[in-house]
């Protein structure tokens, strides 16, 4: 049974169906990434599977259990932790009080157990910990994305969703960030992952869906996807790819 699966998934804003019967699959361990232009549905899919919108038809199950029906802090608590596009880091707070947030679904914790967790995030995420005492709005870009994620993990979820994390970050950040999902999988994490950057998507991922018009188009291995001509043309520029799971 997959960890989370989408069945015949539709969604809408007002009169506008943004997606159109999606259906894919996420196993346990891996990581699943969802290609697509702006506009494909890529957004819509993650906040409809974390419960920030309802399916208008459609199923969503989550480790065997129905949640297309569920609040958002419903589906927090069951194990699913959603970054944003945008971040949305709390600019007057300190970095220590950003993490600190992400541990409110799970209730009250023994300050010692909340802080040795926070401590494990500033291990995964080390210039966090030189920074721990800065206001959110003083990070850069990169250093904002991962508080992000770090407050998403202290959720303890058992499927991280994760939109668009490299937006608007240099390339060299890029990589950064794309070596700390890697180091979160090996650590367990289930990760489907948004992403219009397709080549590093595709050099982290398991498994990979094309999304176009609120319609998914291809699903296959990251090889199968950069052998498609489609693909390539579309989303990594034309020509031949470098095989995935290799960093240039």
């Amino acid at each position: 049974m997959p960890l989370l699966e989408l069945h015949q998934v539709q969604s809408h804003y007002g009169a506008v169906q943004a997606l159109k019967g999606v259906s894919l699959r996420v196993e346990e361990g891996e990581i699943a990434t969802l290609l697509g232009a702006n506009g494909a549905g890529k957004t819509t899919t993650l906040r409809t599977i974390s419960g920030l919108m309802h399916p208008s038809a459609g199923g969503i199950t989550f480790a065997g259990r129905e949640i297309h029906r569920l609040r958002a802090e419903q589906v927090v608590r069951l194990g699913i932790a959603h970054v944003p596009e945008g971040r949305h880091v709390f600019p007057g707070l300190t970095v220590t009080e950003n993490i600190m947030l992400g541990a409110s679904s799970r209730g009250r914790l023994r300050r010692a157990t909340l802080f040795a967790e926070i401590e494990e995030m500033f291990e995964i995420f080390p210039d966090l910990k030189r920074l721990s005492s800065a206001l959110g709005w003083s990070l850069s870009g990169g250093q904002q994305q991962m508080l992000a994620v770090a407050r998403g993990l202290m959720a303890k979820p058992r499927l991280l969703l994760l939109d668009e994390p490299s937006l608007g970050l240099a390339p060299i950040i890029v990589q950064q960030l794309f070596e700390v999902i890697k180091r979160i999988r090996a650590l367990g994490m289930t990760i489907l992952l948004v992403e219009q950057n397709a080549h590093m998507a595709l050099s982290v991922a398991d498994r990979g869906y094309v999304l176009e018009t609120g319609k998914l188009m291809l699903e296959g291995t990251p090889a199968e996807l950069l052998d498609n001509e489609e693909v390539r043309a579309a989303y990594l520029g034309g020509g031949r790819s470098p095989s995935p799971n290799v960093t240039a």
